[in-house]
C-alpha cells in the first residue's frame, strides 16, 4: 500500500512514521457535484505548515497553501512579492503533515501569467518540489488558454474569479465585485471559460451574492466561496483570520476564535514566571541522581 507520512507530536521532534495514504483526489473533489447539486458542501482552508496541515487535515477536504502566506507569514504588504520557493517550501511542508486532503498551491504572481509555457514551467516545479496535488490561478477568461494547456499535460487547476488579489494594483483595492451588470456579467463569463478550459473547481472571491448564486449555477465544477454565499458548492477561509490572529479582517470573515488574545496572555504569563525566578521550576530541571 502506498504510504504518506503523519507527523509524530508525542516527540519533541517531527518524526515521520508512516500512515495509510487515504487521500481524496482531485477527481473525487471534482465529482461531488453531481447535476449542478453539491449534497455535502466542500470545506477547504488555508495552511502554511507542516503542523497546521496536521490539525486541519482531519476536517478538510482541500487544504490551500495559499499566496495569502506572503501577508500572514512573512509581512508583506499584499501577495505580489510572494515567490516561486516561497510556494514551493511551505507547500512541501504541508503535503508532509497531512494524509487526507487534496494540497492545491497558489502560483505566484508573475509565474504563469506570460504565456502557457511559463505556466506549465512554474506548475510543474510547484507539483514537483512539494508533492502538491494542483496549483490555483487567478483570471478568467483571459487564463482560459493557460488552464486548457495545464490541464491537458497532466495538471489540475483549480480556477479563481472575482476579487483577484494578484490584481489589485489594477483593481484599485479589495472591494466586493459584480455591483456593475457588466461586472457581473464578466465574472460569470469567466467563470465558464474556466470550467470549460478543465478547472476542476472554481474559487469565486468578494462578490455580491448574486453572482456567486449564478455562477454556481452556471458551472458543473464546484465552486468554493469567500466572501461569496452559503450556496456555493464549498467555503475557504484564511486559517489565521478565522482563528482570530489578527484583529483587522475583511467583512466576510467569522473569527470562531481569538488565538491572538492566548497567545499574548501566555507570552505574559511566560515572562512574568521568567522575572520572578519562578520558571523553570522543579518539574523542568534536571537533577544528580
Amino acid at each position: 500500500m502506498s504510504t504518506t507520512y503523519k507527523l509524530d507530536t508525542s516527540t519533541s521532534r517531527a518524526n515521520p512514521t508512516p500512515q495509510p495514504m487515504r487521500r481524496l483526489t482531485v477527481p473525487k473533489i471534482r465529482d461531488r457535484k453531481v447535476d449542478g447539486v453539491t449534497e455535502e458542501p466542500l470545506v477547504m482552508l488555508t495552511a502554511y505548515t507542516a503542523r497546521q496541515a496536521q490539525l486541519l487535515d482531519p476536517h478538510c477536504d482541500l487544504l490551500l497553501v495559499g499566496d495569502s502566506l506572503g501577508q500572514v507569514i512573512y509581512g508583506l504588504p499584499s501577495t505580489i512579492p510572494v515567490t516561486m520557493e516561497m510556494m514551493a517550501n511551505h507547500a512541501a511542508a504541508v503535503v508532509r503533515g497531512s494524509y487526507h486532503s487534496v494540497v492545491v498551491v497558489d502560483m505566484p504572481f508573475g509565474a504563469y501569467e506570460a504565456s502557457p509555457e511559463d505556466a506549465f514551467d512554474s506548475a510543474a516545479r510547484l507539483l514537483k518540489e512539494s508533492g502538491a496535488a494542483a496549483v490555483k490561478l487567478e483570471g478568467g477568461e483571459a487564463m482560459a488558454e493557460t488552464v486548457e494547456f495545464l490541464v491537458k499535460r497532466g495538471i489540475p487547476v483549480m480556477g479563481h474569479v472575482g476579487l483577484t488579489p494578484q490584481a489589485v494594483n489594477v483593481l484599485g483595492g479589495y472591494g466586493a465585485r459584480g455591483r456593475s451588470d457588466a461586472e457581473a456579467e464578466k465574472i460569470v463569463g469567466d467563470a465558464k471559460a474556466l470550467e470549460e478550459a478543465g478547472a476542476f473547481a472554481i474559487v469565486v472571491e468578494g462578490v455580491i451574492e448574486p453572482i456567486a448564486i449564478a455562477v454556481t449555477k452556471a458551472v458543473s465544477c464546484p465552486t468554493i466561496g469567500i466572501g461569496a454565499s452559503s450556496q456555493c458548492d464549498g467555503q475557504v477561509l484564511v486559517t489565521d483570520d478565522m482563528l482570530g490572529m489578527f484583529e483587522r479582517v475583511p467583512r466576510f470573515v467569522k473569527r470562531y476564535e481569538d488565538v491572538a488574545t492566548t497567545i499574548s496572555e501566555t507570552a505574559a504569563k511566560y515572562a512574568e514566571e521568567v522575572r520572578n525566578r519562578s520558571f523553570p521550576g522543579p518539574d523542568q530541571l534536571y537533577q544528580p541522581k
